[in-house]
């Protein structure tokens, strides 16, 4: 049950508050009568203040105190109107709601219920944080990586050592590039890899993505048909007149059709769009010529990804795991069908890696991602060791995946 408290001097507001069905409110004079009410409370009891806005000087110490003071109370500010500058000063003293003084019986009520029914995420936030769905590496794994990754710079110290001195050889730049990626609960940490490619890469991947991302399911031909090239502003209905019977062939009675600035587009044709984006959130691109000679090398045998185990060491990510991703591709996937993938270990190879050999490359975006999840839901030491084996006896391959 929770508790209520009016701190204030409205007669309307104390007279609708002792209707309240089935509640006991103890009216206070002033801050200190409320808090002493807050106080007094058995131990885990909850309270909500409801707080007469009167001179903000006065408010901001008395929310203060009572937030200093009181565990477990929710204050909720009577006004009808807040400035900018007055909403970013009640709320920094501690301020959890507002509600219009002038707040029937019924409404008051309404919003005591949908705080009660709401109490162990509003009040506690020791319950708040351990219902934040957080995936914590086993020890086991933990352990694992950290003698594979410290024995693997050991031992491949002469090829890591000769490979630096060979990009740096053949093009200007740093030896090892460094990208933002996105690992286990969504946590972003500096990637790192061998440079691969020449220094200005990144400059021209959307061009290429749009071209050549082996990934994506182009369309452009029933695009052409869907999506219709519009003039700016008024010219527009102008336009969708002057299809005629043209655009009653392509679209049904009823169709709805979305209006923009520069397009016309059905509204089905814009909901597979950008479906499709989402699909394809992983870019992949074919035959890049960004990749320098010692870069398709080193792809070819996985030696790009051997500073990797560095980032193991440190702990951003495991030997195995789901692929870290870029920012670009991660945002893409946050709906729910995607979460699961992010909520397991980040690794250096994964179940989808083997997999994909096993398929020459052939993988769509949607079965990556599944295998991800099952990982997560599934991995242990046996299947590790087992991705593990199928790696090694992965490294020479005609694909790139």
């Amino acid at each position: 049950m929770i508790g209520v408290v009016y701190l204030g001097n409205n007669p309307q507001t104390e007279e609708r508050l002792k209707y309240l069905p089935g509640r006991q409110v103890t009216f206070a004079k002033n801050y200190m009568e409320a808090a002493d009410a807050c106080k007094s409370h058995i131990r885990g009891e909850h309270f909500i203040v409801f707080y007469e806005k009167n001179v903000r000087t006065e408010d901001v110490t008395a929310i203060t105190y009572l937030h200093k003071n009181c565990e477990g109370i929710y204050i909720i500010l009577l006004t009808d109107h807040l400035t900018s500058e007055e909403r970013q000063i009640y709320q920094q003293c501690g301020i959890n709601d507002t509600l219009d003084p002038k707040a029937t019986v019924t409404e008051l009520n309404k919003k005591i219920q949908f705080i009660s029914s709401r109490e162990s995420i509003l009040f506690d936030t020791q319950v708040t944080k351990k219902r934040i769905l957080r995936f914590q590496i086993p020890l086991w794994k933990r352990i694992f990586d950290i003698v594979c990754s410290s024995l693997g710079i050991i031992i491949l110290s002469p090829v890591l050592v000769i490979t630096a001195i060979a990009i740096k050889m053949e093009s200007k730049g740093p030896v090892l590039f460094k990208s933002k990626r996105v690992g286990t609960n969504y946590k972003i940490f500096d990637f790192l890899k061998f440079r691969s490619m020449y220094t200005d890469a990144e400059e021209s991947l959307k061009e290429l993505s749009k071209a050549n991302n082996q990934y994506s399911d182009r369309r452009k031909d029933e695009d052409s048909k869907s999506t219709i090239t519009a003039p700016l502003g008024d010219e527009a209905e102008k336009t969708m007149m002057e299809m005629g019977m043209e655009s009653e062939m392509l679209i049904s009675d009823d169709e709805t059709m979305l209006v923009g600035d520069d397009f016309i587009m059905a509204e089905s044709d814009f909901n597979k769009q950008k479906e499709e984006e989402n699909n394809n959130a992983f870019v992949k691109i074919e035959n890049d010529p960004r990749v320098t000679k010692v870069g398709k090398f080193i792809r070819k045998y996985s030696i790009d990804e051997l500073p990797q185990l560095f980032n193991i060491l440190k702990g951003d990510m495991s030997v195995v795991g789901n692929r870290p991703l870029p920012l670009y591709e991660a945002e893409k996937l946050t709906a729910d069908s995607s979460i699961d993938r992010f909520m397991a270990p980040a690794g250096l190879t994964g179940l989808w890696q083997v997999e994909e050999r096993g398929k020459g490359g052939n993988m769509s975006a949607e079965e990556r991602k599944q295998l991800d999840i099952i990982y997560g839901q599934t991995y242990n030491f046996k299947l590790d060791m087992k991705i593990i084996f199928r790696t090694l006896f992965s490294f020479v391959q005609k694909e790139n995946v």
